[in-house]
């Protein structure tokens, strides 16, 4: 079976036998922690449903999202509304990371665990959205990300069904390779800013940090077909319907990244 890039697909259910950057200046790797989790997490076969269990199918895999982007916007529209801005950013990603790393390394569908991440990332990035809104420039710019990404979201779920990008192994291990060299290039971008502003010059609003936006946007659209393409396989292998919790965590992750880019890229336009 192939590997998804997102960390929580990693442990999908193989056959029976048979997609975060922090929105700093200088563009931090939010998504390089998940990617480490992601290499040490050992894989684990969950099978079909036992006897007794309904079988995962896709009214489950779509409620369950549904419900954790729904948690997710309303902690973050809530969150920008009552001014929690850069205050709540912080603490909120850190929460929402250790929810993760917690999820990826048990490997259990919890619903209360992926929840709780959404509700900490929908905190996280209403506080960046709320802080942008602020300024004069930006005002709108939230609503815009969000009808963006739903936008990507719905078109890359198009192009899955109607296969005209097929996911194959070489596109997957391309794909692969293309999303750690971005966590490469922003985590080297990070330590450089600590010695020179700006860093090599992939967040600071130049002509480089717009096609590294994307680039970053273009890999997260397209990791979401891999995770489409994971679920797909889980339902077709039977997974008990409980395991749609953990696609859900898997397609938020993905989710939460590209909201993020396209939130970067905007505000490189609305600074121009």
């Amino acid at each position: 079976m192939r590997s998804s890039s997102n960390p929580a697909f990693r442990n999908l259910p193989n056959g029976q036998g048979g997609g975060y950057a922090t929105f700093d200046r200088q563009g931090g790797a939010l998504g390089g922690a998940a990617a480490y989790a992601d290499s040490q997490a050992a894989d684990v076969e969950y099978g079909r449903a036992a006897a007794g269990e309904r079988p995962l199918t896709i009214d489950d895999v779509v409620t369950k999202t549904a419900i954790s982007a729904g948690v997710a916007l309303v902690t973050g529209v809530a969150t920008a509304f009552l001014g929690l801005t850069w205050v709540a950013i912080l603490p909120a990603f850190l929460i929402g990371l250790v929810i993760s790393l917690i999820i990826i390394f048990r490997q259990k569908a919890n619903p209360g665990l992926v929840l709780a991440y959404s509700a900490a990332m929908g905190v996280a990035l209403g506080g960046i959205t709320g802080a942008l809104e602020n300024i004069p420039s930006f005002q709108g710019i939230g609503f815009q990300a969000i009808v963006g990404t739903a936008g990507v979201f719905v078109g890359m779920l198009v192009v899955y069904k109607t296969g005209a990008v097929r996911v194959t192994p070489k596109f997957t291990k391309w794909l692969m390779g293309a999303m750690f060299g971005v966590i490469i290039l922003m985590v080297v971008n990070l330590v450089v800013s600590f010695f020179t502003t700006g860093g090599i010059g992939l967040r600071d609003g130049s002509p480089l940090a717009y096609l590294f936006s994307i680039v970053c946007i273009g890999v997260a659209a397209f990791s979401l077909l891999l995770d489409f393409d994971q679920a797909d396989r889980a339902i077709r292998d039977g997974a008990p319907a409980k395991f749609s919790w953990y696609i859900a965590f898997g397609l938020m992750t993905t989710l939460v990244w590209l909201y993020i880019e396209i939130l970067r890229l905007l505000s490189y336009l609305r600074s121009d």
